[in-house]
């Protein structure tokens, strides 16, 4: 099998860094938010956020994941800054079109309670109080956004669509991050070990374009 083989579909703060961090250290390559230097051989990707990647490639090719071969996971899809919104997780053209191009791929959805999503989402540097009500987000409009209610009201209906558009499907699986079995429930799941598991990007400062 080539090519990623796992796609989280979670938003960002609920726990992608950590899934991230437990993947790699099960010996996966993770394409997580940005393409960094020593991570692809592909200069046309060096720099690019994943996001802008995967839609590239859907309007190119119709295959969102055509140039992520070296990828067996793609995490943290997202990235929202003052010149892109780029929401893939959220695209029902790109799931469905991965789904046909990649019938083996193995879905995630790292899910967090909506309002403590929201929280963390407000503490973490701009991203709740500047960057997403400044931002065309799907399903949260430029203006929308800026209190935590409204925040946990686009994250709730995130996980309803995703668990809609795979309802019956058995490539998929949604997990709470604090669930103190999420980690046999994910390694169940996909067939691997997970030698780790813990809590990753608590209390760090975040860079200006986290996404």
């Amino acid at each position: 099998m080539t090519g990623p083989r796992i796609i989280n579909l979670g938003l960002p703060k609920t726990g992608t860094t950590t899934l991230t961090d437990a993947l790699r250290h099960a010996g996966l390559t993770v394409a997580d938010w940005r393409i960094r230097k020593g991570q692809s051989r592909r200069e046309d990707m060096l720099g690019e956020h994943v996001g802008r990647i995967i839609y590239a490639d859907y309007f190119d090719s119709g295959d969102p994941l055509a140039r992520l071969g070296e990828f067996d996971v793609v995490n943290e899809m997202s990235a929202v800054r003052h010149d892109r919104s780029l929401w893939p997780q959220t695209d029902y053209g790109v799931l469905s079109a991965i789904q046909t191009h990649h019938p083996e791929v193995k879905f995630l959805l790292s899910h967090r309670d909506p309002a403590k999503t929201a929280n963390s989402m407000m503490r973490w540097n701009n991203l709740g109080r500047r960057r997403l009500p400044a931002a065309d987000v799907p399903g949260l409009p430029r203006g929308f956004g800026r209190s935590e209610d409204e925040l946990a009201r686009w994250i709730g209906a995130h996980y309803a669509f995703c668990r809609r558009v795979f309802q019956g499907c058995d490539n998929f699986l949604e997990f709470d991050i604090e669930d103190p079995g999420a980690r046999d429930r994910i390694a169940d799941y996909l067939g691997i070990d997970l030698p780790w598991w813990g809590q990753s990007n608590s209390g760090k400062p975040a860079s200006a374009e986290a996404g």
